[in-house]
């Protein structure tokens, strides 16, 4: 492959909105050395595949006259959940002061997604040659980090003799703190409640101006004193010993000889805390499970003619297999096995031709996993003429399926796994009350469900139970502890790319996960302390 220098960094690439930002370090280890009478002299160049082409996205520094670097230049990439982000690392040797790469020695290449470097954190691989063989011995090893600082500061505060602002009552006071601009102006980050004793959490990397007001509800609050102090002051504060500051008006400092303050506020406890984010959990060895759920119900049609939503066309493809591909090709990265349980429902199973609504679509009730997305698509088709499509619409059998193991995986008070059940089905739900207390208990556990709808049905019931609008509720009343559904119809995605598809149905995923376990108060396995 001929690999040439974008004459501009290429904007954004991606979706709009940037879950956040990775650094990647890039070590190499015996790598071809092209020198005669010195070693190589390696840099490394990162691409990204953007429209099924290679587009250099940044390269590292030259290690000189060294065949095992460590680069100390990063790379810094937009993390997408929701897209495929493949991204190739190149190491050429630096024979001349050409930004051309032709000009360079090829020392060797690899290529991976995003995903599957964040799911493992680090990782070390064989560089290839253009031919696809080894590169001799040498290997690449890259390591991810988000770029973030998710430290909350929670302190517990009182005020004492503040002074009064109101003529007939005392004072309503609330506090501001303000952050060192690069302009050298102080700029206001954080505004509490207004309250006679304080308790507020939020992100304070800076040392703070802290400025005391009287509330008034026409908005001219009267300035009461303020004060500066530092994180590491404010930390000193505890239960037995708070820290007392002092809230002084400059004004009244200056017209009074005997002025003290106006106040005392009172630090009675300082908290530093995380604020975990879902590439915490991925980075800290999080695993996500994914399950498919297949509906083969009478409605779908016989699959042997082209009016059928499970008729292969020559194109090797359907509505079931492009949902599959696009969720699966997603989720596969964060599943370090990647076998993947394939379940169907609504067929008639050889050889008594019993209806089932949960069964192996491989046939091996055993062992239901699929190998890779890959797999998954081969256990369906193969799975196709043998058996005969029938019915009712279930979809509580597969739901609770899935959540006994996410029910199995809570016994282990970690947050190492979390389960994905993807259901794709061409009609209305026959057990909706089923399926309503179905989705209502397993929303207590570790599981998110994602439901693509095929054809051209009436899926209102499908959205009732995407809880984007209202809290869902079983049959007898208990409430959904948090929205775990998300709903799809494929028809809205027929005439767009197949990313789009995917980014629809796993916006939400990575809120989900995060959301699941800070409400089990459940921090990432290797996370570091605040």
């Amino acid at each position: 492959m001929a690999y040439t220098m974008t004459p501009t960094p290429p904007g954004p690439v991606g979706s709009q909105y940037c879950v956040c930002k990775v650094e990647l370090s890039i070590c190499g280890q015996n790598l071809l050395d092209r020198d005669v009478t010195s070693k190589s002299d390696p840099f490394c160049v990162l691409f990204m595949e953007v429209n099924g082409k290679w587009v250099e996205l940044d390269r590292t520094e030259t290690a000189v006259n060294n065949l095992n670097p460590a680069f100390a230049k990063k790379f810094i990439i937009d993390y997408h959940f929701e897209e495929v982000q493949k991204l190739k690392f190149a190491l050429f040797d630096q024979d001349k002061s050409s930004t051309q790469l032709y000009e360079h020695d090829f020392l060797g290449e690899f290529s991976c997604t995003l995903g599957m470097i964040v799911s493992s954190k680090k990782i070390t691989r064989t560089l290839l040659l253009g031919n696809g063989k080894p590169a001799g011995k040498g290997m690449i090893t890259i390591a991810a980090q988000e770029l973030s600082d998710n430290r909350v500061i929670t302190l517990s505060m009182a005020g004492r003799k503040l002074d009064k602002k109101d003529l007939f009552g005392k004072s309503d006071p609330f506090l501001e703190f303000h952050k060192p601009g690069d302009d050298g102006k102080w700029m206001l980050v954080h505004r509490t409640e207004v309250s006679k004793t304080l308790t507020q959490g939020w992100f304070m990397p800076f040392p703070p101006q802290v400025i005391c007001y009287d509330y008034d509800s026409d908005g001219g609050h009267d300035f009461i004193g303020e004060f500066q102090t530092s994180v590491a002051r404010l930390c000193e504060a505890q239960d037995a010993s708070p820290l007392e500051l002092e809230c002084i008006n400059p004004k009244k400092q200056k017209k009074k000889k005997n002025y003290k303050n106006s106040g005392i506020i009172i630090v009675k406890s300082c908290k530093i805390t995380r604020d975990f984010s879902f590439l915490d959990y991925i980075l800290g060895g999080c695993q996500l499970m994914f399950t498919v759920g297949i509906d083969f119900t009478a409605s779908n049609g016989n699959p042997q003619e082209p009016s059928s939503l499970h008729y292969i066309n020559p194109m090797g493809t359907n509505e079931y297999l492009s949902a599959i591909w696009a969720v699966g090709q997603i989720i596969q990265d964060y599943d370090s096995d990647k076998m993947f349980p394939a379940l169907g429902f609504g067929a008639q199973l050889p050889p008594d031709w019993k209806v089932s609504h949960e069964f192996a679509i491989n046939f091996n009730p055993r062992n239901p996993f699929c190998s890779g997305v890959e797999g998954i698509v081969q256990a369906y088709s193969a799975c196709l003429p043998h058996i005969r499509f029938y019915g009712p619409t279930n979809f509580s059998p597969i739901i609770n399926h899935v959540a006994r193991f996410a029910a199995q995986a809570t016994q282990q008070e970690t947050a190492s796994q979390y389960f994905i059940l993807l259901i794709i089905t061409d009609g209305v739900i026959s057990d909706m009350d089923e399926t309503r207390h179905a989705v209502v208990q397993a929303s207590k556990l570790p599981m998110s469900i994602i439901i693509v709808g095929v054809g051209n049905a009436d899926f209102a019931a499908m959205e009732f139970l995407d809880g984007d609008s209202r809290v869902l509720h079983s049959y007898t009343g208990e409430e959904a502890m948090r929205d775990i559904v998300q709903f799809v119809p494929f028809r809205n995605f027929r005439n767009v790319p197949k990313e789009t598809l995917a980014k629809a149905v796993l916006a939400e995923l990575p809120q989900q996960v995060v959301q699941y376990f800070k409400h089990q108060n459940l921090p990432p396995i290797n996370s570091e302390p605040a």
